[in-house]
């Protein structure tokens, strides 16, 4: 368990303050990690607004804060981990997609060398993965790279075209 940090869809977060969520994995809260992680999270500006900043308590299961800050603070606690693996199981789906870029690469830079697991429903998320594996039904459908899963899986280039066209309708009813 040591070896590995987890982040799933649904975060969970301590009654505690934030900063003692962002530094579970140690003995004792260091806030200046806290700081420096939750940056590379991309949640510190959210953390700064609130009163009570990192000493900012965090109701039952992460009430006070919104999805997307629950997820990043629950990526900055994975990234201090610094876990030879780490797995993101849905871990972006609460945030916008500039903030996903941004995420992404963070976990690029800070896990070179290291395994990173993405489970992903968003193409945006896994255009730029080494390998993608694509599953339909629990059954391996194909791997590869996004280029070559769009030249030779279906499902992959279905689901990529219909990415598209919610992306398009969704610019359409904003203008």
């Amino acid at each position: 368990r040591t070896s590995i940090a987890y982040v799933n869809q649904e975060s969970f977060l301590f009654k505690d303050t934030i900063a003692s969520n962002i530094c579970f994995s140690l003995d004792e809260v260091d806030k200046d990690l806290a700081k420096k992680y939750a940056t590379l999270s991309d949640v510190d500006k959210d953390i700064e607004e609130f009163n009570e900043g990192y000493d900012t308590l965090v109701g039952e299961r992460g009430v006070t804060v919104s999805g997307g800050q629950k997820q990043r603070i629950s990526i900055a606690r994975a990234f201090l981990k610094e876990a030879p693996i780490l797995i993101m199981d849905d871990s972006l789906s609460a945030v916008d997609i500039i903030t996903e870029e941004q995420i992404l690469k963070q976990v690029r830079e800070l896990r070179k060398d290291k395994t990173t697991i993405l489970i992903a429903h968003r193409i945006s998320t896994l255009k730029t993965l080494d390998k993608i594996i694509v599953l339909e039904n629990g059954e391996l459908n194909g791997i590869g790279t996004h280029e070559s899963l769009l030249e030779n899986n279906e499902i992959y280039k279905r689901e990529v075209k219909l990415q598209e066209l919610e992306k398009e309708e969704g610019e359409d009813n904003e203008n």
